[in-house]
């Protein structure tokens, strides 16, 4: 056994945390994981991008590097015009049914190198009946931000999210039908915090430096929405860490120290490893690891889609000049009668998906009225809802005879009635703000599809089977810790990365 050797597996946002943590207090780090990095074409394609300022670019040039990404397969998200930082799901699920959306990354950075980026530590409520509280993960969450870079500004938000100070940070602005709904979430505070209803700007993990070029949600061409495949290479300096890419875990065994079984035969041992591979990676590896555990189950955050149409009148066309497309603004609904959770809303405005979803699904249904919905979605205003786990469907996971897992859906008959009675109330505190809420075209998501899942093996005081001490460790295991969402005691509604790597740095910090 190497003495003293830390072994992190993963490196997306809960590796990065835990490896930050563990590099503090002196120990050596070794980090393995698949290490998928964008193809060396796609790369130069962005380098050529980025070289030249937004203005100059033509339509064409826009138009050319977002086609890629609506030519992604079903179920799979793409940036740069690559598939490299997704799994298929054939290749995680021995059986994918259609209803799976959720999906394993091998990519160095994880599944960051495609989140929309948006950032809020867990609020009290949230978080009742926890082993670990608010205060506990408050001075990890200001640890974490000293390298995520976190956009922002104070508002009405900072009660209800008080670990995430936003005095001394830089905004990113807002797009301009985004300045006007904010400007009207302003004027109407107080009718709204009667509802239990709080809004304010998003918070995102984007330097503020932001160009503002529109292509958020293609790939960001000045590479400034944070990925944890940028602190990964900040950790490579270090020289207490080592990187090992191209290692995928089959299994993990105990004794005085604990070993990694790798896919190609080789092995890795340690004195201690941290299991951060993403909830179905984890889920796979932790399952032919430990004989006791036959299922797991993922508890997942429903969400759906409510579009509005804003009645104001637009100062310039929202489609044109300098705006962003990540989410604009936060809204949480704190109403005893929709939930006693926080739901929790992320609202967009334009982007360049709204007029061909509503072309798709529309236009062709009315012939020669393309030009009409392509007019209305300049008028469309999206919220994205969230609601907490205990709201929403469940997915088991098996281990399939060849190593990959088979997933079944729990389904929970709550789901429909509380999002229904969500979208209502949204509905009703948006047309305050000059809105039509169009709730009979509220769409909810697929299972999995939000990519808020986790607490498969959910901490506890004191941890029985299925579950992890405070330390991650699931029950039976001394040397081996879980760090991503997999040990989450639930899902909140609110946004899932920025808490799981507070938690993650917590457990490394803590560790033994």
């Amino acid at each position: 056994m190497t003495e003293d050797l830390h072994i992190v597996i993963g490196s997306g946002p809960a590796g990065v945390s835990a490896a930050k943590a563990l590099l503090t207090r002196g120990r050596s780090v070794m980090m393995v994981d698949g290490g998928k990095r964008l193809e060396p074409a796609a790369a130069a394609r962005q380098a050529d991008l980025a070289a030249t300022n937004p203005g100059g670019w033509s339509e064409q040039t826009r138009d050319d590097w977002m086609a890629p990404q609506y030519a992604t397969p079903p179920g799979q998200v793409r940036r740069y015009g690559s598939d490299f930082a997704m799994e298929p799901g054939a290749s995680t699920f021995a059986d994918a049914p259609g209803w799976m959306a959720l999906r394993a990354s091998r990519a160095a950075g994880g599944l960051s190198n495609l989140w929309g980026a948006a950032v809020l530590p867990y609020g009290e409520k949230d978080m009742a009946g926890w082993p670990v509280t608010t205060e506990d993960l408050a001075p990890h969450y200001h640890a974490v931000a000293e390298f995520l870079s976190v956009a922002g500004i104070p508002d009405t938000l900072e009660p209800l999210f008080p670990s995430l100070p936003m005095a001394g940070r830089g905004a990113i602005e807002p797009a301009p039908q985004a300045k006007e709904l904010l400007r009207r979430l302003d004027g109407k505070r107080a009718a709204l915090a009667a509802m239990g209803v709080h809004g304010g700007q998003a918070r995102q993990a984007v330097d503020a430096s932001c160009r503002r070029c529109g292509l958020c949600l293609h790939g960001c061409p000045y590479r400034l929405i944070w990925s944890a495949a940028d602190t990964l290479a900040d950790l490579l300096w270090h020289p207490g860490f080592t990187y090992r890419s191209g290692a995928v875990v089959k299994r993990i065994t105990e004794a005085e120290g604990v070993t990694l079984h790798l896919e190609d035969g080789t092995e890795i041992t340690g004195t201690r490893a941290y299991l951060g591979a993403g909830v179905l990676e984890t889920a796979r590896i932790l399952l032919a690891s430990d004989p006791s555990l036959v299922e797991l189950t993922l508890k997942d955050s429903q969400h759906a889609f409510l579009p509005m149409l804003h009645r104001w009148a637009n100062a310039t066309r929202p489609d044109r000049g300098p705006f962003h497309t990540l989410p604009q603004a936060f809204v949480e609904i704190d109403a005893p009668e929709v939930s006693p959770f926080l739901v929790h809303a992320q609202i967009y405005t334009w982007n360049e998906y709204f007029p061909r979803d509503l072309v798709q699904n529309y236009a062709r249904k009315l012939p020669l009225s393309a030009p009409f919905f392509t007019a209305l979605a300049r008028r469309l205003i999206v919220a994205q809802m969230f609601l907490h786990s205990d709201h929403s469907h469940r997915i088991a996971l098996k281990l399939a005879p060849d190593g990959r897992l088979l997933p079944r859906l729990e389904t929970n008959p709550t789901v429909e009635g509380t999002l229904k009675q969500a979208v209502r109330h949204m509905g009703k505190a948006m047309s305050r703000l000059g809105l039509l809420p169009l709730t009979f075209a509220a769409r909810p998501g697929a299972p999995g599809s939000s990519f808020h899942a986790g607490a498969s093996v959910p901490m506890a005081e004191a941890a029985g089977k299925g579950q992890s001490d405070i330390l991650g460790r699931p029950a039976g295991w001394q040397r081996l810790h879980l760090i991503d969402a997999s040990c989450l005691p639930a899902i909140p509604a609110t946004t899932i990365t920025f808490s799981v790597m507070a938690n993650a740095h917590r457990i490394g910090s803590l560790a033994p």
